[in-house]
């Protein structure tokens, strides 16, 4: 079951996460035909309905168009035109105000108004000629004085700005799931009610500080252990955005979603894969993003306001740390711009009047049409299919839709070759499916001149699988598929892998406070590379996918520093055997033992993923200097150091290395294991310092950790 490089294996161990909303189709419909008493015929059709968006060379919508002057295919086969409307709806504000009804008798628990959004009857007249505005507010994101702000300019917009034709909902989201405070509605009482008794604050135990990454994560509904994953808020606030536009899929119109937030700012490359996951589902759904920053005009000190601790250190003065605070701002409304140009949006950034975003997403809802057909491909095959739409005259004009959709399939109903291929095609798919958490470390270690071994961790919360009682024991089976592309594209390396995994009851309750740690490993030349990695859960079909670039340094190339591998920092070592269970064969145990160096004497240190420690766990670090050349081994001095802004909070005795491998590159392993107990919560700067005092060269090594209570 595997192919590539390397060795594979399972341990499940570690912490808990919760799971996160998987994506949903938007197209099917299932109507039953009774007869008579004795007979039922059950008749499964699917209902795809597009909104279309028809303008001449200036600009303007295009009206008085038929059913007849389009033609719609998928896949290249001509279907029939079964649901025709036009939502006409004016370019230009009107001056007819909505009369307020009685105010609405709204209570501070709002959340007995929690009622989500209602489908669209079928004949119902309701949404028709109509905007619809979701208002949509993430607490997550936005401190108290911007979630005010922000608040304000929704209630100034339903006061001034709203129109007959407008309908507004209102969605909030702090943390554990996404509410629907308002079902659409032009009531303007009802609205100004629900805004007036939403609670300033809410959400903010979930956030994560870009000013204080030592900002613990305390959400409940992720588990008691979720602060490791502290990195992977961003990934839940866009899986709620992905929420909100699933929510709004039930409805054929087009729908926009005024996104209130203080920036939102990604992890690297490793949200990636839930931010296409997010642009997916809302492209789907008919939902354009229109983002607004509700910090405003923001004119700040150039190193940051009382809300962030002393730069100090020569950062402060050579500029560094300025910089480093504009670039933070900048890409936290990089996100928000994206959003919105991938959905057809737009971003309001750097404006204090937040009213005027959502006036110009209500304006920017123009006439269209909605086409529906009922499709002639009666395959379950969950095959992305093509959709194309133009007008069957000589009328010139631009045509704006959704091109295409996937088919639906019930994973129950897969063959052994059906999930094969879904496998597959979700590997090839530009966006990825994240129904499952995954978190990911690359390390590298050189084995020789040329090649490096490059350890791969993966976790997966156990508490999103579902087990199934097979002969009187819990069974799951997880699928992995993966592959390794250099710059050029071109596949270096891939694994598939397939365990099926037995649990008695005891060990099975453990495996919902413990995810699944899943170790692979390739050899690989120096260079810059990109893994995509999936995992799936093959008793409910779930997916989860992790996609990010990596670089594997030419160590050859280091002269006047000592060459180092990758600085792997974790605070678990869990004995194989003692594993709650381990997939790797024992003909394979003693392979997978020599192949990856952070195996010793059959006990292997777990990488953390984010770097967040508790002050009861030690620290363990583990990393290789090389001496190659050398005629002999030249002792070595390495010590681990840990900072407090700029001030050193602790240290550890030197050590001395003499001996290392007899290997060509002449590996020097060096560890460390240091007590967190009497350390004080909070941001740190780990470094590794390693000496050559014969050939008087050094090396360090730096990054950010976090303890937590």
């Amino acid at each position: 079951m595997r192919s590539g490089s390397g060795i594979a294996g399972v341990i499940l161990i570690g912490l808990s996460w919760a799971s996160l909303p998987g994506l949903a189709q938007r197209i099917g419909q299932n109507a039953p035909y009774t007869a008579n008493k004795s007979t039922t015929f059950k008749v499964s059709t699917q209902l795809v309905v597009e909104d279309v968006v028809v303008k001449d060379k200036k600009g303007n919508p295009i009206s008085g168009l038929t059913a007849k002057d389009f033609k719609v295919t998928e896949d290249g086969v001509q279907q029939t035109i079964s649901l025709f409307k036009y939502e006409s709806l004016p370019s230009s504000p009107t001056s007819t105000s909505v009369t307020p009804s009685a105010p609405a008798n709204v209570k501070v628990y709002y959340k007995l108004y929690n009622t989500g959004i209602a489908p669209e009857a079928p004949g119902s007249t309701r949404y028709q000629n109509r905007r619809l505005i979701d208002l949509y507010f993430d607490m997550t994101a936005m401190p108290p004085e911007d979630q005010i702000r922000a608040l304000t300019a929704a209630q100034n917009f339903i006061k001034t700005q709203l129109r007959p034709d407008d309908l507004v909902a209102i969605m909030r989201y702090a943390g554990a799931s996404v509410e629907v405070l308002s079902d659409f509605t032009n009531d303007r009482s009802r609205l100004l009610s629900i805004l007036e008794t939403m609670i300033v604050g809410e959400g903010q135990e979930w956030a994560y500080s870009e000013q204080d990454s030592g900002t613990a994560d305390t959400g409940a509904a992720f588990g008691q252990d979720d602060s490791e994953f502290n990195i992977f808020n961003t990934d839940r606030q866009l899986s709620a955005l992905q929420t909100a536009a699933e929510m709004l899929s039930h409805l054929s119109e087009k729908k926009v979603l005024v996104y209130f937030a203080s920036g939102l700012r990604l992890n690297g490359l490793d949200n990636q894969a839930q931010l296409h996951a997010t642009i997916d589902e809302a492209v789907r759904a008919g939902v354009s993003f229109w983002p607004i920053d509700a910090r405003g005009l923001v004119a700040g000190a150039p190193l940051g306001d009382a809300t962030r601790g002393s730069q100090g250190g020569i950062a402060m003065y050579s500029g560094a740390a300025a910089m480093s605070l504009t670039s933070d701002f900048q890409r936290s409304q990089d996100t928000l711009y994206g959003l919105a140009k991938d959905t057809g949006g737009s971003a309001l950034f750097d404006y204090n009047d937040l009213t005027k975003g959502i006036g110009r997403a209500a304006q920017a809802v123009s006439s269209y049409y909605i086409l529906g057909y009922y499709s002639t491909n009666a395959a379950e095959d969950g095959r992305f299919r093509r959709i194309g739409i133009r007008l069957t005259g000589d009328l010139a004009a631009t045509l704006n839709y959704r091109e295409g959709y996937f088919g639906p399939k019930k994973f129950k109903q897969f063959t052994p070759a059906d999930k094969e291929r879904q496998l597959e095609d979700a590997l090839m798919l530009a966006d990825p499916i994240t129904q499952l958490t995954i978190a990911m470390e690359v390390d590298y270690f050189q084995l020789n001149r040329a090649e490096y071994f490059v350890p791969i961790a993966v976790k997966i919360p156990g508490s999103e699988l579902a087990l199934a009682k097979r002969r009187g024991a819990e069974h799951t089976l997880l699928d992995f598929i993966g592959e390794i592309k250099d710059n050029y594209g071109t596949t270096i390396a891939n694994l598939r892998d397939r365990v099926n995994v037995k649990l008695s009851d005891a060990t099975a309750k453990e495996l919902a406070k413990r995810p699944i740690e899943y170790d692979t490993g390739f050899t690989l030349l120096p260079g810059n590379y990109t893994i995509k990695f999936l995992a799936r859960d093959s008793e409910t079909g779930r997916i989860g996918t992790f996609q990010t670039s990596f670089l594997i340094p030419d160590l050859n190339l280091v002269k006047k520093r000592i060459p180092l591998s990758a600085v792997v920092l974790g605070s678990q070592r869990v004995v194989l055997t003692d594993a709650l269970y381990n997939a790797v064969k024992k003909k394979e145990q003693k392979t997978a033992e020599a192949a990856n160096p952070l195996v010793v004497d059959g006990v292997k240190l777990i990488p953390s993923v984010t770097r967040v420690f508790t002050k009861s766990q030690d620290l363990y670090v583990y990393f290789q200097a090389y001496e190659q050349g050398l005629p002999e081994f030249q002792p070595l001095v390495a010590y681990l150091s840990l900072y407090r802004g700029a001030t050193k909070a602790f240290q550890t005795p030197p050590i001395e290395a003499t001996t290392g491998w007899s290997n060509r590159v002449k590996t020097v392993p060096l560890s460390f294991t240091v007590p967190l107990k009497r350390l004080s919560p909070g941001a740190y700067t780990c470094q590794v310092t390693v000496l050559d005092p014969g050939g008087q060269k050094g090396e360090f090594w730096r990054a950010p950790i976090v303890l937590i209570p």
